[in-house]
């Protein structure tokens, strides 16, 4: 049940999307969804910190100690959560300017299923090599970015034309979102809160 729509949103998005939008989901269901996918990336990424060690260029392996990779999967599982919810605040936030009138649990459901391709790329981690891993990464952001343009007009009843600019403005919001975590994350790893790396 938790993972109903995935094959769906993969293999017919736009069919999907409206099952999605008929069934009027609880928020206790795309908030299922969420915690438990988020939970795919952070174990492959602490199993690879930890266990496989990451491969940059033509260097060694890189490892981390086993607190350390504990610390990057439960901070990387609370980052996802956080900007699932942050992602579903400003489609919420949006809703009125482009003519939608949304609950929150609409919201949360259109980013959770939005965010879901971006997510589960991390699982990638599990071949650790840098130049694999950003390429699924970015293909992952490339089919979330398709999603939210192809949901938007279904789950907030819109015209397209004005759910296309509805979607621009949430994924140049969400840009701007991802920019600021990843200086947030700069800030912390320079000020003693980085890795621990295995000698």
């Amino acid at each position: 049940m938790i993972l109903n729509h995935i094959w769906g949103l993969y293999a017919h998005p736009m069919e999907e999307w409206k099952t999605i939008d008929a069934k009027r989901e609880s928020i206790v269901n795309s908030l299922t969804h969420i915690l438990f996918v988020a939970l795919l990336p952070c174990a492959a990424a602490y199993y690879a910190s930890a266990h496989i060690g990451w491969s940059v260029g033509a260097r060694e392996s890189i490892f981390l100690t086993q607190g350390s990779a504990v610390m990057l999967g439960v901070a990387m599982y609370a980052g996802i959560i956080a900007a699932t919810f942050a992602l579903a605040y400003l489609v919420y936030w949006m809703a009125k300017t482009f003519g939608a009138d949304p609950s929150f649990t609409q919201s949360l459901e259109l980013a959770a299923y939005t965010a879901t391709p971006v997510i589960m790329s991390g699982v990638a981690a599990l071949y650790p090599e840098l130049w694999f891993v950003s390429l699924i990464f970015l293909a992952g952001v490339a089919y979330s970015v398709y999603l939210l343009y192809a949901g938007i007009p279904v789950i907030m009843h819109i015209p397209e034309e004005r759910g296309f600019l509805y979607a621009s403005s949430v994924v140049t919001a969400g840009l701007i979102l991802m920019v600021i975590l990843m200086v947030t994350t700069a800030i912390l790893w320079t000020n003693g809160f980085g890795p621990t790396f295995m000698s």
